[in-house]
Formats: C-alpha cells, structure tokens, sequence
C-alpha cells in the first residue's frame, strides 16, 4: 500500500494515449527514457526507467534515432553530449532543476579560478557550462566510489550540491571544498514530520537521498540515491518504509513491493504529504505524445561545450564501469 498525494488525476484519455506514443515511437525508431521521479504513467510507458546514473548509461548505448528523455533539462543535454548524432527531445523544455540552476557556470569557473590546485568533481545535476568547467562528473549512485578512487589527500572542489557533499565528507573523511547549492525538493524534508511518522509507524524503516540535509539523514536507515533506496526496499524484511526523496520513486517501490507500504516523508510547510518536485511533474502523456509527435522540443548543446563536456561524463561511466556500479 502507497500513500500518495491527490493532486495528479490521471487523464481520461490515458489509453489512447498511450497507444499514440507506442506508435510513433515504433514509428520514428524512438526509445523513452523516464527518470524515477515522473509520474507513474510515464514510467510504465518508457523503454527504460532509471537515476541519473542509469539514464546517462543507458543513453550512451542506445540504438535508435531518437532519444526522448522524460526528466529534466540537464538529463537531455547529458544524452545529448553522449549521442550528439542523436535527436534528443524532452517533453518540456521548461523542465528545468533549482540544483543545477544554484550554480551558474560563468560563477563556478570564478570559484575554481579562486581555489586553484583542485580536482573538480560536479554533481550530473548541472548543466553542460559547468560539466565543461569539471574534471569527472557523478551521480547520487557513484559520488562516494568516484571520490575514494582518488588519493586521500587529492584536493577536491565537489559541486554543486552541499548536502551530497557534506555526506560524502561525512563517510569518506575528505574535506573537499563545497559549493553552496541545494536541490530544493530535498531541502524541505521535515524532521518534526518524519518523527511524527516514526511514531505512527514505529515498525517504519526511514529511507533518505544525501541531497537530504544532514538532520534528516541521521534519522535514515539507509542512506543512498533513488535506485540504491529502491534496491534496499525490495530486499529488505521490513514491510514499512518512511520515503524522504521525491515521492515519484513510490510508484516503482510499489511496483516491485506490492505486499510493503511505502509512506512519503512531507515537506515542512504544505497542504499535501508529498514531497513533489515541480519541474519533473511538467512532463505528462500529452506532452509526451505531441514531442514525439512533432519531434520539438529538441535538446541542442553548443558544441565546443559539448566536447569539453563529454570527458568528464565518459570518465564517470569508465569508472563506474571499472567499479561495477
């Protein structure tokens, strides 16, 4: 059992819909990928769902003309440096990320500039400007693996994201320089509420992303990104669970855990218990069907960022690939 907020009725159309996008993807050769945080019938629609890691994988080999990438803005010009020969389409290119908006690129170069001697590793939640200011790029699912590869006392720049971050710090004993960003989503957990929850659920396991702020993951059972949190779920002996990251990785905990309960940990000031993020829920089945349709919104990059780009990203999947993640 899921609770989940009321605020999203899905269309009465929904089964045409979905027999539309099935046929133009058949059509124009397409693959749909949707991150874990779509809504729930994006994600049963799309060729694959994954994090961040995942989509960025999945995206560097796919076999197809098209990618349409059911996420946010940044997550399309990953795919795109990754398969420049590729049309890359989103939903809505008004589907932007407030982490990767915290850290603008002409900035981020000014604090690099500013702290020279460093490596820089950028979180995938930035744009391509930044990717390009950046030595290796990592996801929620590979931060700490990619961090510990290099020596213990190699100075690190780590942005944006100063939760991760600090988390990493926390775990690995490093003391890389921080940019000041945060997602905003992650930010709103309520400590008071989740207690609140631990009290009515007193058998409930907490499950926290590290973009979480620090007083939320000391409350957390187990700590680790959408897919990792996912993965705990399904195996663990619990059939409780409080959710701190964005509600829309319910709708696959669900889907594999259909005998578990799964109860979304609330922001700290709103009417729904909740946590949503505003520019993942642009995307829905409408637009989904007229992008591929009309084959617009299309993801371009600048090319001279993109090749800049493109090293960091590739270095990140080659280690993954190295450390099996």
């Amino acid at each position: 059992m899921m609770n989940v907020c009321n605020s999203h009725s899905v269309p009465e159309n929904k089964n045409s819909l979905v027999e539309e996008i099935k046929n133009l993807r058949r059509q124009k050769n397409a693959i749909i990928l949707a991150h874990y945080y779509q809504y729930g019938e994006i994600q049963d629609i799309a060729d694959f769902v994954g994090d961040s890691l995942a989509l960025a994988q999945w995206a560097a080999k796919a076999d197809c003309d098209i990618i349409v990438m059911c996420g946010v803005h940044f997550m399309g010009e990953t795919a795109k440096i990754l398969c420049p020969d590729k049309k890359v389409l989103v939903p809505d290119m008004n589907a932007g990320c407030s982490l990767a908006d915290s850290c603008k690129a002409d900035e981020f170069a000014e604090f690099i500039k500013a702290n020279p001697g460093h490596t820089v590793i950028s979180y995938v939640n930035t744009s391509a400007a930044v990717k390009a200011h950046t030595d290796v790029v990592v996801t929620s699912t590979n931060a700490r693996q990619i961090v510990e590869s290099f020596p213990q006392d190699e100075k690190i720049i780590f942005g944006p994201d100063r939760n991760l971050g600090n988390y990493i710090n926390s775990v690995t004993g490093r003391n890389m320089k921080l940019w000041n960003g945060a997602c905003h989503v992650h930010e709103q957990f309520s400590v008071e509420k989740i207690l609140e929850l631990k009290l009515k659920y007193p058998e409930a396991e907490v499950l926290a992303h590290p973009e979480c702020k620090q007083v939320v993951l000391q409350l957390a059972d187990k700590v680790g990104s959408t897919a990792a949190l996912l993965k705990y779920a399904v195996k663990s002996d619990k059939k409780q669970f409080i959710v701190a990251t964005e509600s829309g990785i319910l709708h696959e905990m669900q889907k594999q855990c259909s005998d578990k309960e799964f109860i979304p940990a609330p922001p700290e000031d709103a009417s729904c218990a909740c946590n949503e993020c505003n520019y993942m829920r642009l995307n829905t089945l409408e637009k989904l069907r007229d992008c591929l349709r009309d084959e617009t919104p299309e993801i371009i990059v600048d090319k001279t960022i993109a090749e800049k780009a493109v090293l960091p990203i590739k270095r990140m999947l080659d280690i993954s690939a190295k450390l099996g993640l």
